[in-house]
């Protein structure tokens, strides 16, 4: 059963077994298939600014990733591995196989764009184009830690803490975490709009969505690093666009690009002036970014 989204325009909803697990994806527009997936503490809502232009020219698919906005959230599993990146681009695939996409571009945002990394490696024949929005590689900004990178991203360290430490402080005040959470990272006033904010806080309410969130950032830090260990020469072949941020920790701490072309072979990108949550701060030049990147595709 489908129902209209109340953040997407002219999107339907729909819940997709991935696998077995329930995954809530959003979907609109038709053309070459294009996948979205959000970062924390967002859900798939983050592209309302974005999805519907995109829809004009795409088949685009937004998702919910597994233990986030009405997506299923299982148990984390032995050595957090339910929450490893292999698990969720895995889902990903099985959301786009279901909706008759068999190769398709990605972009993903902070988390989503660590789950697209690892889609792009483990499923290369899948993925036609890759975006990856304020992120370098996890390996990378873990191996390169320092102290101005711990206190600005200092949940990285807190949300890995053993459960349930971070879940139990977290759930004192929710409200208060996601907004100092929020309110940090965003450098554009009025983003998140006040409407997105409560949609947030509504899913984070959620007790179960608190420790996926946890076992998510668990997993980057344990069997997310073994899986990259085990193919650090693995690299990705199609094209990959890096934007990110120049208000944000993420540009002022690493050079995105030089860190992605140890990753890939073909990689351009630039920076946007706006801090983490692109999408949400500078629609317009996402936009402008995305049309220019995933044109060759409409043209095949």
């Amino acid at each position: 059963m489908t129902k209209a989204d109340p953040f997407l325009a002219g999107f339907t909803l729909q819940d997709i077994d991935a696998g077995g697990v329930r995954i809530r994806a959003a979907t609109g527009g038709s053309g070459p298939p294009l996948l979205l997936l959000h970062g924390h503490p967002q859900t798939h809502s983050t592209w309302h600014a974005v999805a519907p232009h995109l829809a004009r020219r795409f088949s685009v698919v937004a998702m919910d990733l597994r233990g986030y906005g009405d997506s299923e959230k299982p148990e984390g599993g032995p050595g957090h591995a339910n929450y490893a990146k292999r698990a969720m681009a895995a889902d990903a695939v099985a959301v786009m196989r279901a909706l008759g996409h068999t190769r398709f571009a990605v972009v993903g945002h902070d988390r989503g764009g660590r789950v697209a990394h690892r889609l792009a490696r483990d499923h290369p024949d899948v993925v036609a184009r890759l975006a990856l929005f304020d992120i370098a590689p996890t390996a990378t900004m873990y191996a390169r830690t320092d102290k101005a990178f711990a206190t600005a991203y200092f949940w990285w360290f807190f949300l890995i803490q053993p459960a349930p430490l971070p879940e139990r402080l977290i759930g004192a005040d929710p409200e208060f975490f996601l907004r100092t959470h929020v309110d940090g990272q965003s450098k554009t006033p009025g983003s998140p709009s006040p409407e997105l904010f409560a949609e947030y806080l509504r899913v984070y309410r959620d007790p179960a969505t608190r420790h996926a969130i946890c076992e998510d950032y668990r997993a980057a830090a344990t069997i997310d690093l073994e899986h990259d260990a085990a193919d650090a020469d693995r690299r990705i072949a199609v094209p990959l666009l890096a934007l990110w941020g120049a208000k944000g920790t993420v540009g002022r701490t690493y050079d995105v690009l030089a860190t992605w072309r140890e990753k890939a072979d073909d990689v351009r990108g630039h920076a946007l002036d706006c801090g983490h949550t692109l999408q949400e701060e500078r629609p317009d030049l996402v936009l402008a970014a995305l049309e220019d990147f995933l044109a060759p595709l409409l043209a095949g």
